[in-house]
């Protein structure tokens, strides 16, 4: 009896005990609503039991891992910073209630979005992280940058000050809460999250230890310009346009062109640029039909393929890879050039609601964009010194069957910064690009497309690991069906000549030939 009576003491004291501690982080949460903050103001602090959370209707939810049902216990803290007369910078902070990793994450958004990106605060608070997302300080669609009419400060918001504001005031919201500053801070992002990304480690190199900026939408005045290039590409002429059925049957031919470049069949383009699939073996010899493209048609997909170019033929942007062609429809499947370009002109540009991106004259108005941002959006400035100076990592990643960024905008910004730092040595020492075969814009493609990155520059910050290669995996039905290394640009995964080439572990990273 008295072993018994001493285990039911046992179990209502650890019963009371951790009543309390849930009371007391409870009160602990709730207590934030009245921290101090440089212009920014605490609107809700709440605790919210595990599993309970429910994201707005009108959230965007991204794909990813984690379910809302998973979550653990957290303290959701909103909040909104007003750093100008005209800023409005609503921001989110989750603080895991137990099982805190220590560390600070901040998460990216994606084009002209203007929401909390609620998945990506689910996903880093699942890993233990606190961790935070703005909406970039306006509310509006992803295609959608009206916002930016006669609201310059909200531009600059936009461009980078919602990011570090976000940062600034989340750590002191994680400092107050946890009674100590995270040990280290990562920043997570892809699209205008990579873009984010890169600029905080340009503009405000002491926000974070290391980033994972993945195809980083980094060269806006240049990528918005030819995202309309595309756009005019089909409306040249009736005959120019291709329908979308028509885009599996290009993929099949481009992918049977140059998937054996790379010595194994195996429906992957490794590297696109050593294909030199020519869209005009697809030509129709008779009629138009499904299975062919006419004249008009061809012209089209070589120029997708080709530099976006102005009418006195300077290149701007690098053209889109063969493998990309599953998902051209986001480039040139609309009656007029997709919103997501032609608004950065519209807006920001021209101010005029009623310019109609037809009129286009490329020659004159990417250079006077160029003039015009002077790099408030734009994230190209190759000097990292101070980031590198502060022990500070980087990985960018991009999958080469990108259509949405041309990929190879991510290795012209990398080699920039190879020339600017003194070399590829020097450069690896805190940056490595991955670039990844047969993966669309930032996940899905029929590559590889799961990897951890975030998990390697933590390793590369905490313990000086750096990541020669990541293991991406790729899977059908829920099912991992193939894995293969991706390696530090701009070595390739090699087939070691044995062994399933759906294995990564038959791989190595190796010098291309």
């Amino acid at each position: 009896m008295k072993v018994r009576d001493k285990l039911v003491e046992l179990l209502l004291l650890s019963s009371v005990v951790l009543a309390s501690f849930v009371c007391s982080s409870a009160a602990e949460c709730q207590k934030l609503i009245k921290l101090k903050l440089v212009d920014t103001t605490i609107t809700l602090a709440e605790p919210v039991a595990a599993g309970t959370f429910t994201p707005p209707n009108s959230a965007p939810i991204m794909p990813g891992p984690v379910s809302f049902k998973d979550l653990p216990a957290f303290c959701r803290v909103v909040a909104v910073a007003k750093p100008t007369s005209d800023s409005e910078i609503k921001f989110e902070v989750w603080l895991p209630e137990t099982n805190w990793n220590g560390r600070f994450e901040g998460t990216g958004n994606g084009g002209w979005w203007g929401v909390i990106i609620y998945s990506a605060l689910a996903e880093g608070l699942s890993r233990g992280f606190a961790v935070a997302n703005t909406d970039t300080g306006h509310t509006s669609g992803v295609m959608d940058a009206s916002w930016a009419l006669g609201h310059p400060e909200k531009v600059v918001d936009f461009a980078y000050r919602a990011v570090h504001e976000m940062t600034v005031q989340g750590k002191a919201i994680v400092a107050a809460y946890y009674g100590k500053d995270p040990s280290y801070s990562y920043w997570n992002g892809c699209s205008s999250g990579g873009k984010q990304g890169l600029k905080e480690a340009q503009k405000f190199p002491d926000d974070y230890n290391g980033m994972v900026a993945g195809a980083p939408a980094n060269y806006w005045t240049h990528l918005t310009a030819a995202t309309v290039w595309d756009g005019l590409l089909p409306l040249k002429t009736p005959q120019s346009r291709i329908p979308a059925d028509k885009f599996p049957m290009i993929h099949k031919a481009a992918i049977e062109a140059c998937d054996s470049i790379d010595g194994i069949k195996d429906g992957l383009i490794d590297d696109p640029r050593k294909c030199h699939f020519d869209p005009k073996a697809l030509q129709c010899k008779d009629a138009d039909g499904t299975d062919c493209l006419t004249s008009a048609q061809v012209e089209t997909a070589e120029k997708l393929y080709g530099p976006a170019t102005t009418e006195s033929g300077t290149k701007f942007f690098p053209g889109l890879e063969p493998g990309s062609e599953l998902v051209w429809g986001f480039l040139i499947g609309g009656p007029e050039p997709s919103r997501i370009g032609s608004d950065y002109y519209t807006y920001i540009i021209h101010k005029d609601p009623h310019w109609n991106p037809r009129n286009m004259d490329f020659d004159k108005e990417v250079s006077a964009a160029d003039k015009f941002d002077h790099g408030t959006i734009n994230a190209i400035d190759p000097d990292l010194s101070k980031f590198k100076a502060r022990g500070g990592k980087l990985i960018m990643y991009h999958g080469w069957a990108d259509a949405l960024i041309a990929s190879e905008n991510s290795i012209n910004y990398y080699d920039s910064v190879v020339k600017a730092m003194g070399g590829e040595k020097k450069t690896t020492d805190f940056l490595r690009l991955f670039m990844v075969p047969g993966m669309g814009h930032c996940f899905g493609g029929e590559g590889p497309d799961v990897f951890d990155a975030l998990g390697a520059v933590e390793q590369w910050v905490e313990k000086n690991k750096a990541p020669d290669s990541i293991v991406a995996s790729h899977s059908t039905a829920g099912k991992v069906d193939r894995t293969r290394p991706l390696c530090v640009y701009p070595d390739v995964p090699k087939y070691n000549g044995t062994g399933s080439t759906d294995d990564a572990a038959n791989f190595s990273c190796k010098a291309p030939d």
